[in-house]
């Protein structure tokens, strides 16, 4: 975050330890001056993008000489995500959307989405798992739609619900307007449930036709239209997109990997250890 990095720069400068600081998006980038991005990866020992699309954005503010300091790690899941999935069942017409209710999620945009699916006669529940400041305004507009019983807003919930509300759902559908790289789509698919999600950022890099749909940011029509194949598709589809999604998820996020990655660069960094700290780059 921007305090705590600015904090570890104060104590560098004063004489204490380097320091090395992640980036995540998409505030940083919404405001990269005030985060003075170009003068922090400056100083880092190095700097850590969760994704190809956050590392192209420091880029664009950091020196050229410190772009070797830039080194992708994702954002990872554990193991216990990769047990034996539950199967999506034939009848289930549900679907979860994960996240706090805020402006940078877009559940506004998913209302107006299932209720274009819903007056049009077509079967299917969402359930908006979590809460946030947006939510009286969310309550408000589903009840301009009358989406009455096709929608519940759980509030916030543990993770183990959160879980048992991704192995019940047909589908994960994140809408989202502005994002990192969101850990809920890595953790839909590592337990066999495909998802919906938009063209932003980070999330392409993760979400494609063969685990998912992916649909321009802010586009009602096209998440309605992604939202109605993902009822149409038969469960032998669903299940393969999952499986294709989980086989992503554990090659690329998948948390002993991703441990390794910074254990290297941190190794990398401490003087007099071996290595160079530009050796993990070769991934990105």
């Amino acid at each position: 975050g921007r305090n705590a990095a600015a904090v570890a720069a104060i104590i560098h400068r004063l004489g204490g330890p380097g320091f090395s600081m992640t980036v995540h998006g998409p505030d940083e980038f919404d405001d990269p001056r005030g985060f003075e991005l170009g003068a922090r990866v400056a100083e880092t020992r190095f700097t850590v993008a969760i994704s190809s699309f956050t590392a192209a954005q420091l880029r664009r503010w950091a020196d050229l000489r410190d772009w070797p300091k830039i080194h992708v790690v994702h954002c990872s899941v554990d193991a216990d995500f990769f047990e034996s999935p539950i199967p999506i069942e034939t009848a289930c017409r549900t679907f979860v959307c994960v996240g706090r209710l805020c402006a940078q999620k877009g559940q506004l945009l998913l209302l107006e989405a299932l209720a274009e699916l819903v007056h049009a006669g077509v079967d299917c529940r969402l359930v908006l798992a979590g809460d946030g400041e947006m939510r009286a305004e969310v309550e408000r507009r589903a009840a301009e739609l009358g989406l009455g019983t096709h929608l519940e807003i759980t509030g916030w919930i543990p993770e183990a619900e959160v879980r048992s509300r991704l192995r019940s759902a047909r589908v994960m559908v994140l809408p989202s307007f502005a994002e990192g790289l969101p850990v809920v789509i890595m953790e839909s698919l590592a337990l066999g449930r495909p998802v919906i999600s938009t063209f932003i950022a980070g999330i392409p890099e993760l979400v494609d036709d063969t685990d998912g749909w992916i649909v321009p940011a802010g586009d009602v029509q096209a998440l309605a239209g992604a939202m109605r194949q993902a009822l149409d598709a038969s469960v032998a589809e669903l299940t393969e997109k999952g499986r294709l999604g989980r086989a992503k998820v554990r090659r690329d996020h998948f948390v002993e990997t991703e441990v390794a990655r910074l254990e290297t660069l941190f190794k990398a960094a401490i003087p007099g250890e071996a290595g160079s700290v530009a050796a993990p780059g070769a991934r990105d």
